[in-house]
């Protein structure tokens, strides 16, 4: 089980903003359950983004009027015969806070005083910032068009408040058989791994500047050139230091270990193995020996966690398990000696 706080430093390294000065207080609070979290992440979020101001952008409007505004739709003017009743079709823009990222906002934290189990004075709190989204529409939750979101200079205070939105309704959101929403008690396996990807990433870039930490693509070490069809190696994490490079590629599962039945054995799932071990030797395209694999699971409920470090053709795979309901000092301590496997 992930102790709440674990997920509020998760968040925290997976997103940055939560470092800054209006998140702190979080810090310091005991939660019960992840709705609790994510609403007062939202809480200080919105208020810091209210006090700065909502995000506005040209949002285009289609309205039948008596004066010309914008441009004229004559189809439908035609189809609908307003000209009739001296009226007229017209698209324009405004200039509004109707946007797409204020429209998350207030879905979720609509969501999360209806369905989550959140304590009254959050609830209360998130209320209260309904006068300030009072012209901002709501949307169906399971019919976001995400892929819409562009950031720039003038929104990027929204990215994290976003990403938080993005979570709840992803990783939380669920209907039931009467098609109503309910809050599932924790994020699925799914939002958990994207969250544990970023958590592990975010981490190496905060605490160790020194070292080069990237999401970095592989190059296929092919003999002939032809590169068709093969697919893209792009591994979690990658950490450089001078000549040394580790490779680390995170997984969370509700099973890390595989059985196999006809020897009646547990080993690690293949599938993962080879595709570390395919990462490693294509970037140790001359056999030096100074690229590393990890294979770094998030700890289950199961007898057996891997523990494991073995020399595959010159080159050092590592199996290693991270206990996320340990302490957070223990977790700290743990990422130490990842990092000190390519220390100089």
């Amino acid at each position: 089980m992930i102790r709440m706080k674990n997920v509020y430093y998760m968040l925290a390294y997976a997103y940055q903003t939560l470092n800054e000065t209006g998140f702190s207080s979080v810090k310091s609070e005991d939660f019960e359950n992840v709705h609790d979290l994510m609403a007062a992440i939202l809480i200080r979020g919105v208020s810091n983004q209210i006090k700065r101001g909502l995000h506005r952008d040209f949002v285009g409007q289609t309205e039948t009027l008596g004066n010309l505004r914008g441009k004229i739709d004559m189809t439908d003017s035609v189809k609908h015969q307003t000209f009739l009743i001296r009226r007229m079709v017209c698209h324009y823009d405004l200039f509004s806070e109707n946007t797409l990222l204020n429209q998350i906002l207030k879905t979720t934290m609509q969501l999360l005083i209806r369905c989550g189990d959140v304590k009254p004075e959050n609830r209360k709190a998130l209320r209260r910032f309904f006068l300030s989204f009072e012209n901002v529409s709501t949307l169906d939750a399971f019919h976001i068009n995400w892929s819409a979101l562009n950031y720039h200079g003038n929104n990027a205070t929204y990215k994290l408040l976003v990403n938080i939105c993005w979570l709840v309704i992803k990783g939380l959101l669920m209907t039931t058989e009467n098609g109503q929403y309910k809050m599932a008690q924790y994020l699925d396996e799914q939002q958990m791994h994207r969250l544990y990807e970023k958590f592990v990433l975010g981490y190496f870039k905060r605490e160790y500047p020194q070292y080069s930490a990237r999401a970095a693509y592989i190059d296929w070490n092919v003999d002939d050139g032809i590169l068709d069809f093969l697919p893209a190696m792009k591994s979690d994490i990658m950490l450089t230091n001078g000549s040394r490079t580790l490779i680390i590629d995170t997984k969370y599962y509700g099973h890390t270990m595989q059985m196999n039945t006809l020897y009646n054995s547990t080993t690690i799932i293949s599938g993962n193995l080879y595709q570390i071990f395919t990462y490693v030797k294509n970037m140790d395209c001359c056999g030096t020996g100074n690229v590393s694999g990890m294979l770094l699971y998030a700890k289950t409920d199961e007898d057996i966690t891997p523990d494991n470090d073995y020399m595959i053709g010159g080159n050092r795979i590592s199996v290693k398990t991270l206990d996320l309901g340990a302490e957070w000092s223990e977790i700290q301590a743990q990422l130490e000696s990842i990092a000190a496997m390519i220390a100089i």
